[in-house]
């Protein structure tokens, strides 16, 4: 038997649409509060829950984050989902990097984690990852956890969604400083979000 310790990996996936610096910070203050060995942004190929309203296709958002958390201690990015045809599901990805000598930490914010119920096969995810709720001032027990192991991380205010951004592109405002300089130059050069859907 192996005394090797194990490793502990957070999953944070999402459509990424575009990346911000709210994704990066959540992330690093996972690794910190958790001990995680790293975080794994899992960009979302074809997200069920999200058809049609995604704006930038997977292989640009894939490029994208890449750009933008490179160079960050302890973050990698997966092309899993991207790669992976058909529907994006949670469940597949998790069992992918499901691992006997690994612990896994899914996470996802507040307001993600009360809608938990409705995804595919949640009793089996549960079984498999320790959720990590992150939210802005504090976590409260968020009614989708019930029955799931849980650690609650807080992150600082961030006043920044992908959704305010995608306007802030297509009316011709900066990103600067909003973005991670990586992904900023990815959207600058591939023209993403400038043109109309």
């Amino acid at each position: 038997m192996s005394d090797a310790p194990r490793e502990r990996l957070g999953i944070f996936g999402g459509t990424f649409d575009p990346l911000h610096v709210g994704h990066v910070v959540a992330a690093v203050e996972v690794r910190s509060a958790l001990q995680l060995d790293q975080v794994l942004f899992v960009v979302a190929g074809d997200p069920w829950q999200k058809r049609g309203d995604v704006v930038a296709s997977a292989a640009d958002r894939l490029v994208m984050v890449r750009a933008g958390v490179e160079g960050i201690d302890g973050l990698a990015v997966s092309d899993l989902e991207v790669v992976r045809s058909g529907a994006t599901y949670t469940i597949d990805t998790v069992r992918e990097l499901a691992n006997p000598r690994r612990d896994l930490y899914l996470i996802v914010g507040d307001d993600v984690a009360a809608k938990l119920d409705s995804w595919r096969e949640v009793g089996a995810l549960r079984a498999l990852a320790t959720l990590v709720v992150v939210a802005r001032d504090g976590v409260e027990d968020v009614a989708g956890t019930a029955g799931w192991p849980t650690e609650r991380v807080a992150i600082p205010r961030l006043d920044v969604s992908s959704t305010e951004l995608r306007e802030r592109l297509a009316s011709g405002r900066p990103i600067d400083g909003l973005v991670p300089p990586g992904a900023v130059r990815t959207i600058r050069e591939r023209h993403l979000y400038t043109r109309p859907r």
